[in-house]
C-alpha cells in the first residue's frame, strides 16, 4: 500500500506544478500518477527481498496527457523514499533533450521537489582523447589505428579530418569544449568522428593515461550521486546486455521508465542479433593480420606477448581460408534463376529458423576458430593492459595505447562473429521461439558478397532475463502501446509480465471535432498501378492548396510514381522525402504555412511518427493504404511462420494488430494540441470490406466517421 506520507507529497508536488504554470489539472494525467505510485509501492525496502507482484506499469496515454509531468511527479518521490535509482530513457535524442534541458529543471523549480539528475550517453558519443592524439601524433594518423568496421563507415580524408581534430584539440585545451559530441559547434561528419571515438571493446577504462580527462568517464562519475539518469533505450539495452551496472546503476537498484515505450521490443532484439559480412570480415582479417606483424616489434619487450603474436597470424589466415569455403558454399544456396541483377540485394530466410545441413559444419568449424581466436585475443588484451600499468623500458607509451585500442578492436570483432557462428552451428530444431536466420546477397556494381544474420524473433525472452525479472520497477508509456483495444500485441513481443498493470488513460483531446474519411474507391491496394492511378485522380480533389497537409505511404515506388503522375501545379508545391534531410523538410514546410502558402509533404513511415505540426501546419493527414509490415521483412516472416506452426493465425495476430497501430501512429500526426481540428483520409476500402476492416476502424481514435 502507498504511504499517506507519500500520497501527499505527490499531491503536493502535482498541485504545485499546476498552479505555478496555470496549468488546468487533467483526468489522464491524475490517472496516470495514481497508477504509478500504485505500482512503484509493490517494490519492497532496498533488503527486504523479492515483491509479492512485478512493479511493471504499461500506461498508453495519448499526446496531450502531459505524460512527462504524470511520470516525474509520481516516480521522482517514490524512487527517493525507495533508495532507488530513476533511469528515463527515451527513444530519441530529441525527447532526452527536452527532458534533461526542459522539462526537468522546470519539475524542479515548480514541484518544490528537491533532486538532482544527469545525462548518460554511450561511449560513441564522446571523443576519445587517447585517439585523438594518436590520429594526431607525428607518422601516426590512418596507419596507427584500426577502424572497427571500416567498410560501414569509411575513412576521412586527411584534409577533411585534420582541421577538425585539431579544432578538438584546441577546443579541449582550453575547457571550450567537454568531449561531447552533441556540444560541438559545428556538424561533424560520420567517418571524420568515427576516427576519435571508440567503444567498450577499444576503451582501456581506468588503465588509460588520459582517465582524468577522460569525457565519457568524467561524465559517467557525474551519475554516480544524481537521483535521475536521464538516458536513451539503447543505451540502457547496451547495459543489460552487458550484464546490468556496467555503464547505469545495477537493474536491482534502478526503477526504469521507458517513453516512447512502443519501441522497446524492437529496440531490444537489434541489441541480441548478430551478423557476419563474408568478404569485408575476410579483408579484415589481412588488415588485421598485417598489423599484427607492425606490433611485434613494438612490444616485443612485454614478457609472454611474443607467442601470441606470432600465432594469432596464422590463425586469421585459417579462417580467412575458411570465410572463403563458407562463401563459395553460401553461393549455392542461392538459385542463379532467382537472382535478380538489377536489385542491390537479395535475400535468402530459411523456413523456421533451420540451418542448411551443409552449413552446419562450416559453421561449427568456424566457431571453434573464432572462439580460439578471440580467447587469444583477449589474452594480448590483458597483457597489454598490465603493461599500460607498469613501466616497461624501451617501450613507447603512447605505442602501447595505440596497440591496447587496435587489439580492443581487434576483440570486439572476433566476438561478435563468433556470436553469428555460433547461431549457424546448431540445426535451429526445437527453439521456443525461434531465431530468424537469413543471408542477404550484396551487389555492389557487380561486385558480390554475402551477409549473414541471425536474430530472435521477439524480444520476451531477452527482455525477461535482463529486465522484467531483475529491475526494482518498470514504467513504459507512450501514445500507442495497444492494438486492437488490447495490450496483448505489447506482451508477445516484450514478455512484459501479466501481473503488471496495464492502462489506458483518458485523452484531452476532443476527437469529434476531426473527421475520419474513406472517400469511395474503386480499386483496392492489391492492385497496386489501378491504386496508384486512383490516388493520382484522388489528390487534387482532396488536397486543400492553401493548408498543411502531409500524405503518408507505404512504399517509396507509389510515393514516387504518385509525385511523377501529379501534374505540375501540385507537383511544384510537394515536399518529398529523400530531396531534402527531414529536418528541412519540415522547415520549408513550416515556412510555407506561416507565409500562407499551401505546403504537402510526401513521406514515409518516418513521418508517420514523431513528426510535431500543431495547428495549420498540418490540417489534413492523407494515409496511402493500411500501414501492413513489409512483406519481405525476414523477421517479420519468420515470427509470422512461427505463429502459423501453432495453428495460429499470424495474420489476425501479428499483422493485424501491427497495421492497426501504425495506422493509429499515422492518424495521430493530426491532432497536436486540444484546438486542433481537421480530417484523415484513407485511400483503402479494405477497412470496410473487409472482416478485419471493423477492429481497424474501432481501434482509432473517435473521430467523427465519414466512409464512403
Amino acid at each position: 500500500m502507498l504511504a499517506e506520507e507519500l500520497k501527499e507529497a505527490i499531491r503536493t508536488a502535482y498541485t504545485a506544478i499546476v498552479e505555478s504554470k496555470s496549468l488546468s489539472p487533467r483526468w489522464g494525467q491524475r490517472q496516470m500518477i495514481a497508477e504509478i505510485a500504485n505500482t512503484l509501492a509493490r517494490i519492497p525496502p532496498a533488503g527486504a527481498g523479492d515483491a509479492d507482484e512485478p512493479a511493471v506499469c504499461v500506461i498508453e496515454a495519448g499526446t496531450g496527457t502531459g505524460k512527462t509531468i504524470a511520470y516525474a511527479v509520481a516516480a521522482i518521490p517514490m524512487a527517493l523514499e525507495l533508495n532507488r535509482r530513476l533511469v528515463v530513457a527515451t527513444a530519441t535524442v530529441a525527447l532526452q533533450e527536452q527532458f534533461i534541458n526542459k522539462d526537468l529543471p522546470d519539475i524542479r523549480q515548480n514541484s518544490g521537489l528537491n533532486f538532482t539528475y544527469a545525462l548518460a550517453k554511450g561511449r560513441r558519443r564522446y571523443v576519445c582523447l587517447s585517439k585523438l592524439d594518436r590520429m594526431m601524433a607525428d607518422g601516426e594518423g590512418e596507419a596507427g589505428l584500426l577502424s572497427l568496421y571500416p567498410e560501414d563507415v569509411g575513412t576521412p580524408a586527411d584534409e577533411e579530418a585534420t582541421p577538425v581534430y585539431h579544432a578538438m584539440l584546441d577546443a579541449l585545451g582550453r575547457g571550450e569544449w567537454d568531449g561531447d559530441r552533441d556540444n560541438w559547434p559545428e556538424s561533424v561528419p560520420e567517418q571524420v568522428w568515427y576516427g576519435v571515438t571508440t567503444d567498450h571493446s577499444q576503451c582501456s577504462g581506468r588503465r588509460c593515461p588520459n582517465i582524468s580527462q577522460c569525457s565519457f568517464f568524467r561524465a559517467r562519475d557525474e551519475l554516480q550521486s544524481a537521483d535521475i539518469i536521464v538516458t536513451n533505450h539503447d543505451l540502457v539495452l547496451s547495459d543489460l546486455a552487458l550484464g546490468g551496472g556496467a555503464i547505469l546503476s545495477a537493474p536491482e537498484d534502478s526503477i526504469y521508465i521507458f517513453d516512447e515505450g512502443h519501441h522497446l521490443p524492437d529496440k531490444a532484439l537489434s541489441h541480441f542479433a548478430s551478423f557476419c559480412r563474408l568478404h569485408t570480415t575476410v579483408a579484415w582479417l589481412q588488415d588485421s593480420k598485417k598489423s599484427l606483424a607492425q606490433a611485434a616489434p613494438v612490444l616485443a619487450g612485454i614478457s609472454g606477448i611474443e607467442r601470441h603474436l606470432k600465432n594469432l597470424p596464422g590463425e586469421m589466415d585459417d579462417i580467412a581460408a575458411a570465410l572463403q569455403v563458407a562463401e563459395q558454399h553460401v553461393a549455392t544456396l542461392f538459385n542463379p534463376e532467382d537472382v535478380d541483377e538489377r536489385r542491390d540485394d537479395q535475400q535468402l530466410r530459411f523456413a523456421h529458423g533451420l540451418v542448411p545441413k551443409g552449413l552446419i559444419p562450416i559453421a561449427v568449424g568456424l566457431a571453434q576458430q573464432f572462439e580460439k581466436l578471440s580467447a587469444g585475443l583477449s589474452r594480448l588484451e590483458s597483457l597489454l593492459e598490465d603493461a599500460l600499468e607498469d613501466d616497461f623500458a624501451g617501450i613507447d607509451k603512447s605505442a602501447l595505447e595505440t596497440w591496447h585500442i587496435n587489439i580492443g578492436g581487434m576483440l570486439g570483432r572476433a566476438e561478435g562473429a563468433l556470436a553469428l557462428w555460433r547461431a549457424y552451428a546448431v540445426t535451429g530444431e526445437g527453439e521456443v521461439p525461434p531465431q530468424a536466420r537469413w543471408i542477404t546477397l550484396l551487389n555492389s556494381g557487380g561486385q558480390y558478397g554475402f551477409d549473414l544474420r541471425c536474430s530472435p524473433v521477439i524480444a520476451s525472452d531477452i527482455l525477461q532475463d535482463c529486465l522484467w525479472s531483475r529491475a526494482a520497477g518498470v514504467i513504459v508509456t507512450s501514445a500507442t502501446i495497444t492494438a486492437l483495444g488490447s495490450f496483448e500485441r505489447f506482451i508477445l513481443h516484450s514478455g512484459a509480465p501479466r501481473e503488471g498493470n496495464y492502462k489506458v488513460v483518458a485523452s484531452p483531446f476532443n476527437y469529434a471535432n476531426a473527421q475520419f474519411i474513406v472517400p469511395p474507391m474503386d480499386c483496392e491496394p492489391g492492385d497496386a498501378e489501378a491504386h496508384t492511378a486512383a490516388i493520382i485522380t484522388q489528390l487534387p480533389q482532396i488536397l486543400g492548396r492553401d493548408e498543411g497537409s502531409l500524405v503518408l505511404f507505404s512504399s517509396r515506388r507509389q510515393m514516387l510514381d504518385v509525385y511523377n503522375g501529379l501534374s505540375g501545379e501540385f507537383a511544384g508545391g510537394i515536399l518529398m522525402q529523400g530531396d531534402y534531410s527531414k529536418q528541412e523538410i519540415l522547415r520549408r514546410h513550416r515556412e510555407a504555412i506561416d507565409n500562407n502558402q499551401g505546403s504537402v509533404i510526401f513521406g514515409l513511415a518516418s513521418f508517420a511518427e514523431g513528426v510535431d505540426l500543431p495547428g495549420d501546419y498540418c490540417r489534413h493527414v492523407v494515409i496511402a493504404k493500411i500501414p501492413f509490415a513489409v512483406p519481405d521483412s525476414p523477421l517479420e516472416a519468420a515470427l509470422a511462420e512461427w505463429v502459423e506452426a501453432q495453428g495460429r493465425n499470424a495474420f489476425m495476430e501479428i499483422s493485424v494488430p501491427d497495421a492497426a497501430l501504425r495506422l493509429v501512429q499515422a492518424s495521430g500526426r493530426l491532432l497536436r494540441t486540444e484546438q486542433d481540428t481537421g480530417r484523415v483520409t484513407l485511400l483503402d476500402k479494405r477497412v470496410l470490406t473487409k472482416r478485419y476492416g471493423r477492429a481497424i476502424l474501432d481501434s482509432l481514435p473517435p473521430f467523427k466517421r465519414v466512409l464512403g
